[in-house]
């Protein structure tokens, strides 16, 4: 059912898309919602907010992101205030890097924040231990892709509000890339180019440049790669651990042949990389020249370096490893004390114009239908990269693994963990497949 429902995503996603790329460029397709004129929410969420107005409210609400999404979502925050005066906020933001451990650590002590940025991935262990609330109702998802909608639910609940379309892909400096002279990466490239790319590139940089990011502890790296062999997710949606022993020390080895060569940073340097921080992001701070990422991180990027980056889709192995996925959602913890003022916020948020205007592509292409349309003529070259992506993943994507429950401590901290101990040198990688067995069982 899981892989029906993505597919579908995928299909209609990419028929809004390319409906709306047309309009872009010069169709003459007519927008429902006027120029300047915000979208009314509706239903539930119309009386939810009447019923707010003259309460005064102060919601606590927490997100990671860049200093892009940061700036944008603090603009967004001001502008509901002006439209509804009783309602405040207390911001929480920071970069992806810690965010979870303080999440968990707040939820656990029934403190989480009213309003939460979830991500894909914990969206089970959250709905599952009862932490959020039922969004069924309140809120106007009328716009949004059904299968869509449906990737925010757990047990047939809605925990959680997507907030826009995501594909993964490589994203390269693009401007360092023709300086030095190479061949850019391509669409539809394989990993043994992948690889060749970066000992392409490792002969022209200086010295203290590399060219890949070490992905021996990148989960999201090494579950695609495996997938894309053909072995399927290193767990399973329902939870069953599938680490493909021949693919993961094949994967271990190459980066430790990388390793020796110069190809990517030495563990002490590779270690320090903080995903979307200005400063330590490996990327943003030349010390790569490639590395994973997300659709919806590049008006970060952009941020820090205009112009300077373009996306590809991931190599393929015997099949794609690409995939599409929401790129991360609101949710309402289930302690807060203002649930109905958070539902109408998040509808504001989805689908008011005024909202998308100020938030553009910060979170991912937008998920109502009517507010991508209004916003697309308006779009800027990395905003529109990110549909590109999206289409190019689209036609022969992996089906999207969220991560089943109670494995999400194995796939963020121990693979993580265990991979860094390779890259220092202090166990094989064969001892490392087996230490991760003997902690999946701890997780069965």
């Amino acid at each position: 059912m899981m892989n029906k429902q993505i597919k579908r995503w995928g299909l209609l996603t990419v028929t809004a898309l390319t409906a709306v790329s047309l309009t872009a460029c010069g169709g003459n397709t007519t927008t429902s919602t006027k120029t300047g004129e915000s979208a009314k929410p509706s239903g539930g969420a119309a009386a939810t907010a009447a019923v707010v107005d003259n309460k005064p409210v102060k919601l606590r609400i927490v997100w990671w992101g860049s200093q892009a999404r940061h700036d944008a979502t603090l603009k967004a925050l001001d502008a509901y205030t002006k439209k509804h005066p009783n309602v405040t906020f207390e911001p929480e933001f920071s970069g992806f890097d810690g965010y979870a451990d303080k999440l968990a650590t707040q939820a656990a002590a029934k403190n989480a924040p009213d309003v939460i940025q979830m991500d894909p991935a914990w969206l089970a262990e959250y709905s599952g231990r009862n932490q959020l609330v039922d969004l069924s109702k309140g809120i106007n998802t009328a716009d949004i892709d059904k299968s869509l909608v449906d990737s925010g639910k757990y047990k047939d609940k809605l925990y959680a509000i997507p907030l826009g379309n995501n594909a993964t892909g490589m994203l390269f400096n693009k401007n360092a890339v023709d300086k030095l002279g190479i061949t850019p990466p391509a669409n539809g490239w394989t990993w043994d180019q992948y690889f060749q790319f970066g000992r392409d590139a490792k002969a022209k940089l200086e010295k203290d440049k590399y060219a890949l990011m070490d992905a021996t502890n990148d989960y999201t790296v090494y579950s695609s790669y495996q997938s894309s062999q053909g072995k399927g997710y290193p767990v399973t949606v329902d939870g069953k651990f599938n680490l493909d022993k021949d693919t993961y020390i094949t994967y271990a080895k190459k980066y430790a042949d990388l390793r020796k060569e110069g190809v990517v940073p030495p563990p002490d340097v590779a270690t320090t990389d903080k995903e979307s921080d200005a400063k330590m992001d490996l990327m943003n701070n030349d010390t790569v020249l490639i590395k994973r990422s997300f659709a919806a991180l590049l008006p970060g990027f952009d941020g820090v370096k205009p112009g300077a980056y373009k996306f590809v889709t991931q190599p393929k192995g015997v099949q794609a490893s690409g995939f599409l996925k929401p790129s991360m959602f609101w949710s309402i913890s289930a302690d807060s004390k203002n649930i109905e003022a958070s539902k109408a916020f998040i509808d504001w948020f989805v689908n008011d114009t005024e909202a998308a205007d100020i938030l553009t592509t910060t979170r991912g292409v937008p998920v109502s239908k009517k507010v991508l349309e209004y916003l697309t003529p308006k779009l800027t070259p990395a905003d529109k990269q990110q549909i590109e992506l999206i289409k190019n993943v689209a036609p022969d994507a992996q089906p999207f693994n969220p991560g089943a429950k109670g494995w999400s401590n194995y796939t963020a901290k121990d693979f993580k963990d265990i991979g860094e101990k390779v890259m220092f040198g202090k166990i094989t990688p064969e001892a490392a497949y087996d230490e991760l067995v003997k902690k999946a069982k701890d997780y069965q």
